[in-house]
């Protein structure tokens, strides 16, 4: 149970709590669909360059699914709380300092993650009249992964910081 539950159902959790579950279930199967098309991209890119002419746009959708899928994955890792740490010497300090930490570590998060959404939503609308050079789509498209990924994982941060997820 994560530390905002008041039920084994989630029915006493916080309407944020709940938004990021729905989000996270989201993230999860786009991931999935992200991850299966990069391998289908790929294998039939292979199957043409064997038998017959390359395609011309498959490397870079290849590129663009797979800087997607990054970003989106480390906001579901966010989630589930995946990410590598470091915590030998956290773990050796007082209780409230402790706690200062973990403060310390959700609020840099915040902090970050809001500066990738913010300065990712100014590079999607700076970028508007740019096509991509093989498939000729508009880049807003292809940059709206880094606002979308920073408000996900901001989401996320804040679910957990509400839910007293620094403490211990």
């Amino acid at each position: 149970m994560n530390p905002g539950d008041n039920s084994a159902g989630g029915g006493g959790r916080s309407p944020l709590a709940r938004l990021s579950d729905s989000v996270n279930r989201i993230s999860e199967v786009l991931l999935f669909v992200l991850m299966m098309l990069m391998i289908a991209v790929t294998s039939l890119q292979i199957v043409c360059r064997v038998f017959f002419e390359a395609l011309i746009w498959s490397e870079e959708l290849t590129t663009y699914l797979l800087v997607a899928s990054s970003l989106l994955g480390a906001a579901v890792a966010f989630k589930r709380g995946s990410h590598i740490a470091v915590t030998f010497l956290v773990d050796r300090m007082p209780p409230a300092l402790r706690r200062a930490a973990r403060i310390f570590v959700q609020l840099t998060g915040m902090v970050f993650f809001s500066v990738v959404a913010f300065y990712g939503a100014v590079l999607t609308r700076s970028e508007a009249m740019q096509t991509t050079p093989a498939m000729g789509i508009s880049m807003t498209w292809i940059y709206l992964v880094y606002p979308v990924a920073g408000c996900v994982v901001l989401l996320h941060l804040a679910a957990g910081f509400a839910a007293g997820d620094w403490r211990e």
